[in-house]
């Protein structure tokens, strides 16, 4: 495919497809689905795997890879970056920039005459300590410069935002909630169950944020020699390093615990088709797509009490909410919602597709980028 002169979008964020996560896939789903309808779109990102190539073309996104010099946590040191997406945005209408990431007040100042739109997915986390204290300071300052000067600032909700450390800045803008897109993953087949027991699963990155240690200390207080736990998600190349290895001395030698690694494709479809309850006990989440899936499914989350992940939750009124790290909380959430009658599941799955299926976050990209370009469309 022939690279434009210029383009629509050009999308800016640290890490793009291969790599995945909630920010990126919203990230890819977003540009591939506005190239699909014959917007011309451009992603700029950092080249977190070196075998990766700098440029691509991917599903009709034009993909643009700064070098990385050097790692720093879950972050990089990558200068070409904002230097990049500063050529890109004097090629485009629109940088759309998802946060946080370090470079935001740096890509936001060399956007020159393009329309800045910001998605802020979630506050950066890091394990408490003092350097990390610092970094997600500064996290912060650059995410609240890049605010200030957005058109327009995009959340997974209006809970999430109002729930955000930087919502003071945030307020002070155009505010669009738009919920993250979230893919259909019915059809599956139930290849991974182990028997006729109680199946309980997570998706998502194997990292400290996510709390799958109190998962693991809910699922052994189960005491069930058929129940199995299913945790499904990358913990090889997960940017800051992941704690799999905290997680096997609290799984221990109960073999009910499988860790699935990374799945993709139709293997997402058989894992939610093989489970009884999702969990997400996440201490830092903001929507969590995965637990969304998991209702369009049929199958009930039970997830934490924080801002923004508990919105699918108390939109839908399917599934339950608990205080992060609180295992007993956690369990007895768990039991209860694997009790939960046939009918009730297929009305929570009714509910979740019909709020948060198909293309309605799709739809409302599109309607608020050609507000914005209207009359200023080159």
């Amino acid at each position: 495919m022939l690279q434009p002169d210029t383009f629509d979008v050009t999308v800016m964020l640290d890490y793009y497809s291969p790599y995945v996560s909630g920010l990126t896939e919203a990230a890819r789903l977003t540009a591939e689905g506005l190239a699909g309808r014959g917007w011309k779109v451009a992603v700029v990102c950092a080249q977190h795997d070196p075998a990766l190539a700098r440029r691509e073309v991917l599903n009709g996104v034009h993909v643009f890879r700064a070098p990385v010099l050097a790692r720093i946590s879950r972050g990089f040191i990558s200068p070409q970056l904002p230097l990049l997406a500063g050529r890109l945005a004097a090629r485009s209408d629109i940088v759309h920039m998802h946060l946080p990431n370090p470079e935001a007040a740096f890509v936001a100042a060399f956007k020159r005459g393009a329309r800045l739109v910001v998605t802020y997915h979630i506050d950066v986390f890091l394990p408490d300590g003092p350097v990390n204290r610092f970094g997600m300071w500064a996290v912060d300052q650059s995410c609240k410069a890049a605010v200030r000067k957005a058109d327009l600032v995009i959340t997974n909700s209006e809970d999430q935002a109002r729930g955000s450390r930087i919502w003071p800045t945030i307020r002070r803008r155009r505010l669009l909630p738009v919920s993250s897109p979230c893919v259909d993953r019915n059809g599956g087949t139930p290849r991974l169950r182990d028997g006729d027991g109680l199946h309980i699963g997570f998706m998502g990155r194997i990292t400290v944020d996510k709390g799958i240690e109190y998962l693991i200390r809910a699922f052994r207080a189960i005491d069930d020699p058929r129940a199995r736990l299913l945790i499904a998600g990358d913990y090889t190349t997960v940017a800051g390093g992941s704690n799999i290895a905290q997680l096997r001395r609290e799984a221990g030698d109960d073999q009910r615990i499988r860790f699935t690694g990374l799945l993709r494709g139709d293997a997402v479809r058989d894992f939610y088709a093989s489970i009884d309850v999702f969990a997400l006990p996440s201490i830092s989440e903001s929507f969590g797509i995965v637990q969304v899936e998991a209702m369009m499914a049929g199958i009930p989350p039970v997830s934490t009490e924080l801002p923004g992940s508990r919105y699918p939750i108390e939109a839908t009124g399917f599934g339950r909410l608990v205080p992060p790290g609180d295992p007993g909380a956690l369990r007895a959430a768990i039991l209860e919602m694997a009790e939960l009658p046939s009918q009730d599941r297929e009305s929570g799955r009714e509910a979740a597709t019909k709020l948060f299926g198909g293309e309605a976050f799709l739809d409302a990209h599109e309607e608020a980028f050609q507000k914005l370009l209207s009359g200023s469309r080159r």
